[in-house]
């Protein structure tokens, strides 16, 4: 039932049985002109959505789909969070042409030069097993930049079909409904936008002027370190603004506190400056070593270890320990889905709590 028709919001079919299932809409509601479902209203309305998260399998699935295609991917990457954005299964994508577009360019700090990014950018795509055929840097609330991107993709498609795939939370749906509204499109086509991971449930074709289609895909939701989250707590974890970093000139045995969701031990070496890059939410706390644990226990969800808050923490999964030894100057400690840690000089031991399903990872300083 109901099986050729679509919500045009996510793109998925509809169903009129289970409200609890994706693409639930209401009997009544499929007699309108534009049909979307109970989900996509929700979140539309009240920036609210339940649950649905595309697995590991499906994705991977949907990657394979691509991959058989003769058409340009345009894969977006979020510039604050680089990390959490890279595709689990390129391989499927290797022999295609890759668009490979840096969004959020904007919430780095106004001085960082772009050429650099992107030249900074290309050698970690590489050293993912990327080949990109063109790097594009983009705010995709920024029409100019959304413009600019699009003439790339026109230029590099040579009439092919384009997929635009991306992790959860990299702007990818903002983009989209950017392109539309840039080229005169109907807003009652745009699809939904949030900061909650996987909004975007399946393919939405968007028509080119020679016959050809852009698709949008499903996001991938991995490794994401806010998915335990409650949604009102997400919200606060996401930058809206230009990131100013905080600078601190630690001694060895000082500790860095990243509200209540990181920690940093400096364990071992010569004085050293650390220079935190976090969301506005966060305000970077520094104690000793030896009083690390206790300030924890009795801070934690409160003033100096926020966020989150106390009615979050429990939804937190536990820290867990990495231990990293730097060996280069300027070299980032990243913890995807929250910010990073630039380590100015080698040299350094250093403990990194962080939670569990967070894969805490070191890189060529990226400012």
């Amino acid at each position: 039932m109901n099986e050729d028709i679509i919500c045009s919001g996510c793109g998925i079919p509809v169903q009129t049985k289970d409200k609890n299932e994706p693409g639930y809409v209401p009997v009544n509601a499929l007699q309108r002109d534009v049909i979307v479902c109970q989900r996509c209203y929700r979140l539309k309305h009240y920036n609210e959505v339940p649950d649905v998260p595309l697995t590991d399998e499906d994705f991977s699935k949907m990657l394979s789909d691509v991959g058989k295609q003769d058409a340009l991917v345009v894969m977006l990457v979020d510039l604050f969070d680089v990390e959490g954005s890279w595709m689990l299964h390129r391989k499927d994508l290797k022999h295609l042409p890759l668009l490979l577009v840096g969004n959020k360019f904007d919430l780095l700090p106004q001085s960082v030069n772009e050429n650099k990014i992107r030249l900074w950018l290309k050698r970690e795509a590489k050293a993912k097993g990327y080949a990109p055929t063109s790097i594009e840097l983009m705010s995709a609330n920024k029409k100019a930049d959304v413009v600019r991107v699009a003439a790339a993709i026109d230029e590099l498609r040579n009439g092919r079909d384009v997929y635009v795939i991306g992790s959860a939370n990299v702007g990818k749906s903002t983009f989209i409904n950017q392109l539309i509204r840039a080229f005169e499109g109907d807003d009652d086509q745009l699809i939904t936008t949030s900061v909650y991971p996987g909004t975007t449930l399946a393919f939405i074709d968007l028509p080119l002027d020679d016959g050809s289609k852009l698709y949008d895909t499903p996001v991938s939701t991995h490794h994401k370190c806010f998915q335990s989250l409650p949604r009102h707590a997400v919200h606060v974890l996401q930058p809206r603004k230009e990131i100013k970093p905080t600078i601190f000139q630690l001694q060895s045995e000082q500790t860095l506190f990243i509200g209540g969701l990181a920690r940093m031990d400096f364990l071992e070496g010569e004085s050293n400056h650390f220079v935190c890059y976090f969301p506005e939410a966060f305000k970077p706390h520094r104690t000793k070593l030896e009083a690390a644990d206790d300030l924890y226990e009795r801070h934690k969800g409160q003033d100096l270890l926020l966020p989150p808050a106390k009615d979050v923490l429990e939804q937190v999964p536990e820290l867990v320990l990495h231990t990293f030894y730097i060996k280069e100057d300027k070299t980032d400690l990243v913890i995807p889905g929250l910010g990073w840690i630039t380590v100015g000089k080698k040299g350094a031991k250093v403990n990194v709590y962080a939670p569990k399903n967070v894969k805490v990872t070191l890189r060529s300083a990226i400012i």
